[in-house]
């Protein structure tokens, strides 16, 4: 004769925990037939009493995660006057991480959950910045939080990749002499672009050794000092038209350079 039951399982948040732990727990008996009703967001003592309502207490059983104290416990005393087995799935865990850490828990539901949004915009952050990476597709720029204008080599990518581990959705687009500028520049609010200067003498550095992984000479105009000079002063009059803030990318490391550009656009937004 099979053993039939009703698994509760509650949370303050959305339950796929306390569901979870349920089954695995439920599915390692023989000769059982059970059913789990689930209820995600309990909130309120009302709740529970709704919850407690019709039920069968001889064929029930409690499984929840609750980090609001005072709910849990007032559903620990409804478990008990009712006679109904409960599992607390979190009050161990809090427990042995209060007195390692000696210090108390938030008690904030859905913490879990707001980690996996955040990863989740981290990845779309960053498949966005590789999409439009280099002016690929300026129609990126009317959909990016930050556009990054430059010449080449002037830690466009490397920034661009940097902001999107911090959640934003970056453009970068190389300003070439000679080439035109994408429209959507002029579409975009003037603070969602930030310019990148270099000096001269830095940039020339930097891409001579870029040329020597590549394999080429230091003939190329890339190395020119005389077109350097040209390219930074076409990149500054881009930047002016615009009326954009300009950050000095000499000697500067990416992660100094992203907070410069986040505060830039805080202040500005």
């Amino acid at each position: 004769m099979k053993n039939n039951f009703i698994v509760y399982v509650l949370s303050d948040s959305v339950g796929d925990t306390a569901e979870q732990v349920a089954r695995a727990a439920a599915e390692q008996y023989e000769n059982t037939d059970y059913e789990i009703k689930k209820f995600p967001y309990v909130e309120s003592l009302k709740k529970i009493d709704k919850i407690m309502e019709n039920l069968n207490p001889a064929n029930s059983i409690f499984v929840y995660t609750m980090v609001n104290k005072e709910i849990s416990e007032y559903l620990q005393r409804a478990c008990k006057e009712k006679g109904i087995p409960y599992i607390d799935i979190m009050a161990p865990s809090l427990d042995k991480f209060t007195g390692f850490l000696n210090q108390e828990p938030i008690r904030e539901s859905g913490v879990i959950r707001k980690l996996d949004e955040d990863y989740f915009k981290r990845v779309e952050a960053v498949e966005f910045a590789v999409k439009y990476d280099d002016g690929k597709d300026p129609r990126g720029i009317l959909k990016a939080d930050i556009v990054l204008i430059g010449v080449s080599r002037s830690s466009k990518t490397p920034l661009s990749m940097y902001l999107a581990h911090k959640n934003y959705k970056v453009v970068n687009i190389p300003l070439v002499t000679g080439s035109k500028v994408p429209d959507q520049l002029f579409e975009v609010p003037r603070r969602k672009i930030i310019g990148l200067m270099i000096d001269p003498s830095d940039l020339i550095e930097i891409r001579r050794e870029r040329i020597k992984v590549l394999g080429l000479d230091n003939s190329v105009d890339y190395v020119s000092i005389e077109k350097i000079y040209e390219e930074l002063e076409y990149a500054q009059k881009i930047m002016k038209k615009l009326g954009c803030p300009v950050i000095d990318m000499t000697k500067k490391a990416v992660e100094e350079a992203a907070n410069l550009v986040i505060d830039i656009i805080d202040d500005l937004n």
